[in-house]
């Protein structure tokens, strides 16, 4: 029996997962996933590696879906609740699913797919039905953990979505090591807002709480509101999110009574920990969340490929801006463009290995050979260590501009941009440009009743950059085009300005 599943054997009447629907013990969850996993094999003895897609929202649902997989023998593939019909019809087709598994609420959605497809469709009922009545011990697989265990799907922010493809042992180095540095205990209680076809949500949150014998909570999308009513009841001990889902907690708080700000703090400080990550998380965002909840969000990095490899320390120091150091087992470098280590101070790619990092592209063998340089994984990720931390600058394909022989950090540019008045949130991204290379171009969403134009911009950003960093081109928009993460999609920011003219 794989690890996880023999953890959860030491607590089955503890609380696992918590919901609107109600409260699930290990037990319950350990029976629903083995009456999971005969129905998938249906006779057969072992799945031997067949994928599995499913689509089911956050929920007891879903563990028990993913863990039935996983104990047949499959590959569990999770599908985005979030993605258009055309999506969920890529991941099925290119992970070559063998059968699909839908919640009710998407069968309508999946079970065309699923036969455009050629591929079987079973809905959550008929795989957990009745799971509580039968045997905690079917006859299952023995499944060995350098077995594939999982297919997620990167973001495709700048290329077709791959799938990366993850062993039972590497998704076990990587909650080992975040339950070591961020001290996780039986105790703890986390609430879940975010997707679970991303690392983030999957192993993060729920695979580190399972894990631990702790409670996780789950809703099945983030809702401020809902998500500030669970903060305020005082019975969380974690809390794990991107930037984008604690700057709307900020709006919320902002727009809340007086008497109730004080009670949502309250459940702030009740934690002992509250994460960010899967995007830069920006300084003003940081500072104004320490001031609300009396936390300094720890800052972490990591990738689909890697899981975490970086993070700023459960008890020490948190600079903002910065991402830590090197999580346990986990090691990482800088390099320059030849693969040799940078000396220090000086930035280079950030390459990593360790049991932690994935195992192939599915389906991809050249681009598997590729993200690789003598067994470091290339993330094209370009960063600086300062004072023995490590501080981020941006993808070396994309938030890495070259302008008039400069390079030149996105991120930073979007730093110093959002603290003008009028500016909420901006995506900066270099466009094409027979002078210079790559012109500096920023798209912003404005503060309620705000206007901002060029040359003003211009003017305020001359006495804080370097004269090359200063944005050549102005969009102002709605709402910036975001992933299901809440991350800009930055090819899409660029086509705003490609349609024509500096802004």
């Amino acid at each position: 029996m794989l690890p996880l599943f023999e953890r959860a054997e030491s607590f089955p009447d503890r609380t696992a997962i918590a919901s609107a629907a109600g409260d699930v013990t290990y037990g319950t969850l350990l029976r629903a996933s083995a009456a999971a996993a005969e129905r998938l094999l249906a006779g057969r003895r072992d799945l031997a590696e067949a994928r599995v897609a499913f689509l089911v929202p956050p929920g007891f649902e879903h563990v028990a879906v993913q863990w039935g997989i996983w104990r047949a023998g499959g590959v569990a593939v999770p599908l985005a609740v979030s993605h258009p019909p055309r999506e969920l019809a890529y991941v099925i087709r290119d992970a070559g699913a063998e059968c699909v598994v839908a919640d009710p609420a998407y069968e309508s959605v999946l079970r065309p797919l699923a036969a455009e497809a050629g591929v079987r469709c079973l809905t959550t009922g008929e795989l957990l039905g009745n799971a509580d009545g039968r045997a905690a011990h079917p006859r299952l697989p023995e499944v060995d953990e350098a077995r594939r265990a999982m297919i997620v799907y990167t973001s495709g922010t700048t290329a077709e979505p791959k799938g990366v493809v993850t062993t039972h042992a590497s998704l076990r180095a990587q909650i080992e090591s975040l339950v070591a540095a961020w001290g996780w205990v039986p105790a703890d209680r986390i609430l879940l807002v975010l997707p679970l076809h991303h690392v983030h949500g999957i192993v993060n949150i729920v695979a580190c709480a399972l894990w631990s014998g702790a409670v996780c909570e789950m809703l099945p999308r983030f809702d401020a509101e809902a998500t500030w009513r669970t903060i305020e009841s005082g019975r969380l001990t974690l809390f794990m999110a991107v930037p984008t889902v604690y700057h709307r907690l900020i709006g919320a708080w902002d727009a809340a009574p007086s008497g109730r700000r004080e009670a949502m703090s309250a459940g702030c400080r009740a934690m002992r920990l509250m994460v960010s990550g899967s995007a830069a998380l920006p300084v003003r965002t940081l500072e104004r969340w320490r001031e609300i909840s009396g936390h300094t969000l720890l800052e972490r990095y990591g990738m689909t490929e890697i899981g975490m490899a970086l993070s700023n320390p459960l008890a020490g120091e948190r600079r903002p801006g910065s991402v830590g150091t090197p999580l346990p087992g986990v090691e990482v470098r800088l390099v320059d463009a030849g693969g040799r280590p940078v000396p220090p101070g000086t930035t280079g790619e950030v390459e990593v290995r360790g049991p932690t990092v994935f195992r192939e592209y599915w389906g991809r063998p050249e681009a598997t050979a590729a993200a690789f340089r003598d067994g470091w994984f290339r993330t094209g990720d370009t960063a600086v260590v300062e004072g023995g931390a490590w501080r981020l600058l941006g993808r070396t394909s994309v938030d890495i501009l070259k302008s008039g022989g400069f390079k030149i950090s996105a991120l930073e540019i979007e730093e110093t941009l959002r603290e003008h008045p009028a500016v909420a949130e901006c995506a900066v991204v270099g466009v094409e440009d027979a002078e210079w290379g790559e012109r500096v171009c920023v798209a912003v969403e404005l503060r309620g009743g705000a206007a901002l134009e060029l040359a003003d911009l211009q003017a305020w950003a001359r006495e804080r950059l370097a004269p090359y960093k200063v944005p050549k081109g102005l969009r102002c928009v709605g709402a910036l085009p975001r992933n299901a993460m809440g991350k800009v999609v930055k090819p899409e920011v660029a086509k705003l300005f490609a349609a024509g003219g500096p802004g």
